[in-house]
């Protein structure tokens, strides 16, 4: 059954890339930037099936005229994607205030809105779907990326939230969270941390060196990723934790090993801290 999806951030990465084969299928498309001059092509291969809106999710009331376009071209929607968002590197102390907040609110407050913003016309279709773009990031933390990996967390604790609310209702949550993959995400979709602090050479500043050594190398074929949210998607029983390629699945691995190795360690004395009988 042909889908209408409204994506967020289709102007390049794993959006653009799930937005062009979204619109390849024949599903019915709201393409959603900042600049909707980056879409205008797509459009024009799809005039029948693809409307484009600018949507910055930061911007208030363009999330909601997204859904407009939606309802007011198609007549509902089945999937949002929340996939805007951006990276930052950087130490805790290193990073100031007007360099990590805005990641916040375009990876976290401005989810929330778009979210709330499309609720009301999902829940009038059964089975439509909230996919929320994490990241490895999401699962684990590592030195260098703790105000990225904080954003993630956050979109991972409210996906499971939003899943439990939207399940009686007949609705799926899904949280891809993918690891390194073939984009521009290293390149213009990430920021660094203006300040050094030389005493973080050895464990933040890995970070840093990553983004220069890997940017355009990573080992993620990016069509393949969208193959696979594809098949989660269109599944009649989603996972609500997608994690994508080896570096996810093995990030996500070493995550439970240290967190079943921390609750044996000190599962008696941690338990025993009800009042006596």
């Amino acid at each position: 059954m042909k889908k209408t999806w409204l994506i967020t951030g289709c102007s390049s990465g794993l959006g653009r890339q799930l937005a062009e084969a979204v619109a390849a299928r024949g599903d019915k498309l709201v393409a959603t930037a900042r600049s909707v001059q980056t879409l205008n092509d797509l459009q024009a291969r799809y005039p029948r099936t693809v409307r484009v809106a600018t949507l910055d999710v930061t911007a208030p009331g363009d999330a909601a005229r997204a859904v407009a376009v939606a309802e007011d071209a198609f007549g509902g929607l089945n999937v949002l994607v929340n996939n805007a968002g951006f990276g930052f590197i950087g130490a805790i102390e290193e990073a100031e205030p007007h360099e990590y907040r805005p990641m916040f609110e375009t990876n976290v407050f401005g989810l929330i809105e778009t979210t709330r913003a499309a609720l009301p016309l999902l829940r009038r279709t059964a089975g439509a779907c909230v996919v929320n773009l994490s990241s490895g990031a999401g699962i684990a933390g590592s030195a260098g990326s703790g105000y990225y990996n904080a954003t993630k967390f956050a979109v991972e604790g409210l996906s499971e939230a939003l899943a439990q609310e939207l399940r009686p209702l007949g609705l799926n949550v899904i949280i891809v969270e993918p690891g390194p993959f073939r984009t521009d995400f290293l390149g213009r979709s990430i920021a660094s941390a203006g300040r050094r602090i030389e005493a973080y050479a050895q464990s933040a500043h890995a970070r840093r060196l990553y983004r220069e050594s890997n940017d355009g190398k990573q080992a993620g074929d990016p069509m393949k990723a969208v193959a696979v949210m594809l098949q989660a998607i269109d599944a009649e029983h989603p996972p609500l934790h997608l994690p994508l390629g080896p570096a996810a699945h093995r990030i996500a691995e070493q995550k439970l090993a240290a967190l079943r190795a921390d609750i044996d360690a000190w599962r008696d004395r941690s338990i025993a801290t009800d009042f006596d009988a």
